[in-house]
C-alpha cells in the first residue's frame, strides 16, 4: 500500500510539472517546422524549469508572499 501511494504521489508531481512546463513556461507555444528549432524551444523551456525548481529548493531564496 505504501508503494502505492508513493506512485500515486510521483504522478501528482509529473502532472503538476507538465502543466507548469505547458502553461507557465511556454513548452506549448512553439510553432515552428523545423527539429532543431523545436530542440532549442524545449531545451530553453527545460533549463527554464530547472532553474526555479532550484530555486524553490533554496532555503535562502525568499518565498514570494
Amino acid at each position: 500500500v505504501a508503494e502505492l501511494v508513493r506512485w500515486a504521489k510521483m504522478r501528482w508531481r509529473i502532472e503538476h510539472d507538465y502543466r507548469e512546463l505547458k502553461h507557465g513556461l511556454g513548452l506549448d507555444h512553439f510553432e515552428g517546422r523545423t527539429w532543431r528549432g523545436w530542440h532549442h524551444h524545449v531545451t530553453l523551456v527545460t533549463a527554464a524549469q530547472a532553474f526555479l525548481t532550484l530555486r524553490r529548493l533554496d532555503p535562502k531564496v525568499p518565498t514570494p508572499a
